[in-house]
């Protein structure tokens, strides 16, 4: 009877191991706590959602990942990451050079242009020769801003400052400054918005840097954590191919946003 009680215990005790096993690993997953439509929004109860959201669920669900979201301030993000206050960044975070100093990424998981736009009837083009003496609003800690400084700075584009996305394009409706630099599909977001109907319409693509603006959007890591990028990497290889990311993705575009 004692035997047979032991090898019970015994049983019991491999079984709660083997299942915190097979727990899914928490990681604590970084977006901007700022809207960001079509790619993260917090929804009436608070709830984040949008295209990103879904991405991470869908990779953290094949990485068997147990994700989190943690809204960090924009400009604070990737600071957060490297103190270790959150594991991961699925924030639209362009894959650059510069950034790669101080963190590492996974593979692209998606590629869209990066566009700018103006007042309706304002004649300016996405130049430096366009945009001369005009007022440009960016956001700050983005590509955008660092594309900006190169290429219109020097030409005398004065270029604006913002915190947030929201707070450039809100600047932009209201005649403080010419034009906004942002991503092609964030900037669509907002002239599909009544206000944005009203005010503003697209001027076309920024010429391409990659070196500033980077090849695509990954997920940022911090340096030295091989195992959860191969994770991850695995993961978004296993969601293009299965058809998850297409499914998920058609919800909000009709067009292939992960890109060349």
């Amino acid at each position: 009877m004692k035997k047979t009680l032991k090898l019970l215990a015994l049983a019991t005790a491999l079984a709660i191991t083997g299942a915190a096993t097979a727990a899914a690993e928490q990681v604590k997953v970084g977006i901007a706590a700022e809207p960001y439509p079509p790619f993260t929004s917090p929804d009436a109860s608070g709830n984040w959602q949008g295209w990103e959201i879904e991405f991470m669920k869908a990779m953290c669900a094949e990485a068997k990942l147990d994700c989190v979201v943690t809204p960090v301030a924009w400009d604070g993000i990737i600071p957060a990451l490297t103190s270790k206050k959150i594991d991961m960044i699925i924030g639209s975070l362009s894959i650059t050079a510069e950034r790669q100093k101080t963190i590492d990424f996974s593979d692209k998981y998606y590629n869209t242009p990066t566009g700018i736009i103006g007042a309706k009837g304002d004649d300016i083009t996405p130049t430096p020769e366009g945009l001369a003496g005009k007022t440009i609003g960016v956001q700050v800690s983005t590509v955008h801003q660092a594309y900006a400084m190169k290429h219109f700075a020097p030409a005398g584009v004065e270029v604006k400052e913002y915190q947030t996305q929201d707070e450039a394009n809100q600047d932009l409706a209201a005649g403080r400054v010419d034009a906004v630099q942002a991503d092609a599909i964030a900037l669509d977001a907002f002239l599909e918005s009544d206000q944005g109907k009203q005010c503003c319409d697209y001027k076309g693509e920024v010429a391409e840097d990659v070196d500033v603006i980077g090849p695509g959007v990954g997920v940022g890591l911090r340096k030295g954590e091989t195992e959860l990028k191969e994770k991850i990497n695995a993961a978004i290889k296993a969601i293009r191919e299965n058809g998850t990311y297409e499914a998920f993705s058609k919800k909000y575009f009709d067009f292939d946003i992960y890109g060349g």
